[in-house]
């Protein structure tokens, strides 16, 4: 592998974990602003989450498909762990980013764990199967 090519697919990567990261967090607002789960949510965030990557990052294909599942999966973890973040938050009287800070990763990952039902993992692998489809076909032509 060329030089280029191995950072062309490092830039793939973080591009893929930024987006799914955001998406992640946008999943969270609307979340919070509806109180209550929204594990369907994950569907359209993979569909969002495939057709960027698909038109920005890498072309459709293998590739493509394989960092618009990872990244749809991403978001389902990340907005978990920010739930707990802010339930945490909210039963200690702390501001969201102190209770993400002394809670930690290892222990917003168990609480993120602990609350997932069979039925949102069942949404997030439907969702990353939806994605990995998407980023994989090629776009119609017009």
């Amino acid at each position: 592998m060329s030089a280029r090519a191995i950072l062309l697919f490092a830039f793939a990567l973080f591009s893929a974990a930024m987006l799914g990261l955001a998406a992640g967090a946008v999943w969270m607002v609307v979340t919070l602003y509806l109180r209550h789960p929204l594990p369907w949510l994950a569907l359209p965030m993979g569909a969002l989450l495939a057709w960027t990557i698909r038109s920005f990052v890498r072309p459709a294909g293998i590739g493509a498909a394989v960092l618009a599942a990872c990244a749809t999966a991403l978001a389902a973890i990340y907005v978990n762990m920010l739930i707990a973040g802010v339930l945490i938050a909210g039963n200690m009287g702390m501001g969201l980013i102190d209770a993400l800070r002394t809670a930690g990763a290892g222990m917003l990952w168990q609480l993120a764990r602990m609350a997932l039902s069979p039925a949102d993992m069942g949404w997030t692998v439907l969702a990353m199967l939806l994605a990995a489809w998407l980023a994989w076909r090629a776009p119609r032509k017009r």
